[in-house]
């Protein structure tokens, strides 16, 4: 009997070790696929596996600072935008890396994008060139507030920075919270430009502030909201507001 109990046990043993090869293989395989595709840093590794979300001819040579990975809206979405945007000029106002100013160039409108970052300028054009939409895009290094009094457009898009990805952790998220300035006064800068104002926000946005926005016009300005959604997850919530909520 004690003869069988010591062969019974050592496949037991024997598996275990395969077990733990087989992790161990696995872990470095995961390591130098990810290496020879891309470095990404900890904190956009998820974002990295959602790329091709974020800009389907992601493998043409798109280029993003770890900023862009988590903040550039996903091609999906900035579609969706490009569709309500109406005719005319469209002043992208925090244009990042370009995924929005992208799509409404894809539209075949004029579009004016603006970010304070030369690096994201750089990448947004080089990601413009590879969709071919490059011509169709004035590109500006500049402070969208300071731009503003000279800025003329049919439509205004407001994608300003949400704090990054800790804005997740927050129950409500208040237009305050908004970066560089709060929401309200990101909202009546654009609006001294022209009403019609698309503006993207967090999925956990208040929306009651929100509605408030259109309050600040007189009369107020007619507003729709919608939440936008990427493979059943929802992403963010978008107000359409004036010319752009008829759409």
């Amino acid at each position: 009997m004690e003869k069988k109990m010591m062969i019974s046990e050592a496949p037991r043993t024997s598996r275990r070790i395969k077990k733990r090869k087989l992790a161990n293989v696995c872990v470095e395989t995961y390591k130098e696929r990810k290496s020879r595709e891309e470095r990404v840093s900890p904190l956009v590794e998820k974002y990295w596996f959602q790329r091709y979300h974020l800009f389907s001819r992601y493998d043409e040579g798109i280029k993003m600072d770890e900023e862009g990975w988590y903040s550039v809206t996903p091609e999906e979405i900035a579609i969706r935008h490009a569709q309500r945007s109406g005719n005319g000029i469209v002043i992208d106002c925090f244009a990042g890396v370009g995924g929005n100013a992208i799509q409404f160039a894809r539209m075949c409108y004029s579009v004016v994008a603006i970010d304070i970052d030369p690096q994201k300028i750089e990448f947004a054009i080089n990601n413009a060139k590879i969709y071919g939409v490059e011509d169709y895009i004035d590109f500006i290094v500049g402070d969208f507030f300071e731009l503003a009094p000279s800025l003329k457009g049919d439509m205004v898009f407001l994608a300003p920075p949400w704090g990054g990805p800790s804005y997740k952790s927050i129950e409500k998220f208040t237009l305050d919270s908004l970066e560089p300035r709060d929401g309200f006064t990101i909202f009546q800068v654009a609006q001294a430009i022209t009403p019609n104002i698309i503006m993207f926000l967090p999925r956990n946005v208040d929306l009651q502030q929100v509605e408030e926005l259109s309050w600040l016009s007189s009369p107020p300005l007619e507003v729709e909201i919608e939440e936008n959604y990427v493979q059943h997850n929802v992403k963010g919530v978008t107000a359409y507001f004036s010319g752009a909520a008829c759409g």
